[in-house]
């Protein structure tokens, strides 16, 4: 007899890039699965992003997780994007991106449980911090983001050898992911546009495959 549970996730996110991925691709795989998320972005749309403070993420969480008492939260907020926010101060020097998702994650859940324990955010409320922009997920496949971008695949491998996987490729703000393909094709690299129709190409299963700490993040919504 097959389960038909089905799980609700509102995903508050940084950017216009975060909800289209959630919106056009993240939705149709998850709805195969019984888990219908949708998104929400934290800054007033037009507004650039980066510098997210935790009080302005903490009103969208508390107004969500009061709304209906059987949806689940999430955040898809960028690592070196966030300001003033819960566990900032306690990651360790050279850490890795386990580290840093593991240390802001845990303490993101804690502040938030803290703060709305009434809400039932301990069994509601699932953080993820993506340790990298969303184009770093871009480097799951390097053929198809060479074909797409018509750029040389040996420039993306050598950078994925060197960080090992495509969740650690640096965020210095002159490489960051999204500045090297920016420079590789010549600034024809469109996130909204560019980057989801890669994203699409690459399929879900690709990237769960290699980027481990965006499988953990799905993993939790399979396991409720």
């Amino acid at each position: 007899m097959s389960n038909c549970h089905t799980v609700e996730v509102m995903a508050i996110v940084e950017g216009k890039t975060e909800q289209i991925f959630v919106e056009q691709i993240l939705q149709t795989y998850l709805a195969d699965k019984q888990i219908y998320i949708n998104a929400t972005q934290v800054s007033k749309p037009g507004q650039k992003g980066g510098d997210v403070h935790f009080d302005k993420v903490k009103r969208d969480l508390g107004n969500h997780l009061k709304q209906r008492t059987d949806t689940y939260i999430t955040t898809i907020i960028d690592y070196y994007g966030i300001k003033a926010w819960p566990g900032l101060d306690h990651i360790p020097p050279q850490a890795t991106p386990e580290q840093i998702a593991q240390t802001i994650n845990a303490a993101t859940k804690k502040e938030v449980e803290k703060l709305f324990s009434a809400q039932q955010a301990d069994k509601r409320f699932i953080p993820y911090i993506s340790v990298h922009e969303f184009e770093a997920l871009l480097f799951s496949d390097s053929n198809i983001l060479a074909t797409e971008l018509g750029i040389n695949q040996a420039d993306i491998d050598a950078v994925i050898t060197k960080y090992g996987e495509p969740e650690a490729i640096n965020n210095n703000p002159q490489t960051a992911p999204s500045k090297r393909l920016d420079h590789w094709s010549n600034g024809k690299f469109l996130k909204t546009v560019t980057g989801i129709t890669i994203a699409q190409k690459i399929t879900i299963p690709q990237i769960r495959e290699k980027c481990r700490l965006f499988d953990a993040w799905l993993r939790a919504f399979e396991e409720l």
